[in-house]
């Protein structure tokens, strides 16, 4: 049985945790309870008076056309997004594990990518796909497809996702990497030994060997797709085009600082909050039943 530590001074140990639970309570939870605060209030066009309204911004929203079909485009949006990344992100971990030479040089520019802030990284793709200069519009053009993700909803979707991943490729790499680097290499070699091909040991052994750095990921991911990705959105469609990637923290934004509408934009963000919070919360409860921690 672990030993329990006992701090000879009794106050010690809230000095401890007390600049984390102030920063916890002055970043979340103040915001979060002004948040609920002001989703309960409608104002005047002018914000010169407000009244309490209790749940009645909350049934508008939900009863939004334009809010349900964002909250459509965040659910496709974060699941390719979240499977587009991790999956890419696995395949050159496994990939950069077996390099004998330059294996830190490899490592090193796999990694830079996650040093880009996410509407640089937004900007970058758009440049490369702009269908009026873009370089790999150009070549799609010339290969006879019609690129214009300006125009078409789908098109602006899957750059905005392959935007997305690329700028999380990075991080998911690095758990990725040193989960392989975890796994004992005398497992392999005995698989290898008793004939079992390179693909086979990789979905026997390394692939559920993996499975805590996977759960983990997934996690990171999916907060990720619902709230880091408001800068590439922004930069690269806007939400655009006719709301094909209007995600739900982009509306939050579109309806609370450009519209103004603080009541409505407020509700938006304690159902998102309200979302995530479940959806973590799901994942950990029946998610993480799968997953066996060698």
């Amino acid at each position: 049985m672990t030993p329990r530590v006992i701090f000879p001074n009794k106050v010690l140990p809230y000095l401890l945790v007390a600049p984390q639970l102030a920063i916890t309570a002055v970043f979340f939870y103040w915001p979060a309870s002004q948040a609920l605060y002001q989703s309960m209030l409608k104002e005047d066009p002018f914000g010169l008076s407000s009244r309490f309204v209790w749940f009645q911004n909350f049934s508008k929203v939900l009863s939004d056309p334009n809010y349900l079909n964002s909250l459509k485009v965040t659910l496709i949006f974060s699941v390719s997004t979240a499977a587009l990344a991790m999956s890419a992100a696995l395949l050159l971990a496994v990939m950069a594990d077996k390099v004998i030479r330059g294996k830190g040089l490899y490592r090193t520019l796999l990694i830079w990518p996650y040093a880009v802030a996410p509407a640089i990284a937004g900007m970058l793709w758009l440049f490369m796909f702009n269908p009026s200069m873009g370089t790999f519009a150009y070549m799609l053009r010339g290969a006879g497809f019609n690129w214009d993700p300006l125009l078409n909803g789908n098109q602006a979707m899957v750059l905005v996702v392959a935007a997305a991943a690329w700028k999380q490729i990075s991080y998911n790499f690095l758990f990725f990497v040193a989960g392989l680097q975890a796994i004992p290499k005398t497992l392999i070699e005995a698989a290898a030994i008793d004939g079992a091909g390179e693909t086979k040991r990789f979905w026997t052994i390394v692939f559920p060997l993996l499975a805590p750095t996977t759960f983990f990921l997934l996690v990171v991911n999916t907060v990720y797709a619902f709230f880091d990705t408001f800068g590439i959105i922004h930069a690269v469609t806007g939400g655009g085009p006719g709301k094909a990637t209007e995600t739900l923290v982009y509306k939050v934004y579109n309806d609370g600082f450009v519209n103004l509408i603080l009541g409505d934009s407020a509700a938006q963000s304690v159902i998102l909050m309200v979302i995530v919070i479940a959806l973590t919360a799901f994942q950990f409860r029946y998610v993480e039943r799968k997953v066996h921690y060698g």
